[in-house]
């Protein structure tokens, strides 16, 4: 029974990822507003029917990864090593995420640069986006308060968060050489240990 549960589950994370990457492509090639579902689920091989038994809407296919932030952020928080500061703790969170093998595609992916441009040009999808971002921000933020008790008051802990995701928001949305994956890795340093020693140690 548990094997056949196992072979189901595969089945339906297959069929999630071939709606994702067919959707992304479209958007690419023909645009985001000219791209129906049914063109979607037809380049998936799917019906429209079962598009929909994954997504309510055609913009929650960028977004298709929202759900796996949650999980990895815990496990990340979890993972403190003592005498840890905020801003380790928040790069090494940013380093867990960008080399978790649970998302749709690695950070380096080419759909992983397409979703960021979409997210960039499109308003409802650069609305939705600005909408995930406030939220896992104050993830984040709750996440290092209860880390921290006695040494993060509320305002130093929206600022260290919203300053992070900040700078990694602007730096995949610009043309920077380099891998996605290093340009996220420099943007947080810079923005929680400063431009003069984005790799030093950092301190409460």
């Amino acid at each position: 029974m548990s094997e056949q549960l196992g072979l189901r589950e595969r089945k339906k994370r297959r069929t999630k990822q071939a709606l994702v990457e067919a959707a992304l492509r479209l958007f690419d090639a023909k645009g985001y507003d000219s791209t129906t579902v049914a063109e979607i689920a037809a380049t998936a091989e799917v019906s429209p029917a079962t598009f929909f038994n994954y997504f309510a809407t055609k913009d929650e296919v960028v977004f298709a990864d929202d759900a796996i932030y949650g999980e990895l952020l815990q496990q990340a928080f979890a993972d403190r090593a003592a005498g840890e500061s905020p801003e380790d703790l928040l790069l090494r969170t940013i380093d867990r995420l960008s080399t978790a093998e649970s998302w749709s595609f690695p950070l380096d992916h080419e759909l992983t640069r397409v979703r960021a441009r979409l997210i960039a040009e499109v308003p409802a999808l650069r609305a939705g986006a600005l909408l995930r971002n406030a939220s896992l921000q104050q993830q984040l933020a709750h996440g290092l308060r209860e880390a921290y008790p006695d040494d993060l008051d509320e305002l130093t802990a929206a600022a260290l968060t919203g300053a992070l995701l900040g700078a990694i928001d602007a730096a995949m949305h610009a043309e920077i050489a380099g891998t996605t994956s290093d340009v996220v890795r420099r943007a947080a340093g810079i923005a929680l240990r400063g431009r003069a020693n984005p790799d030093g140690a950092s301190h409460l």
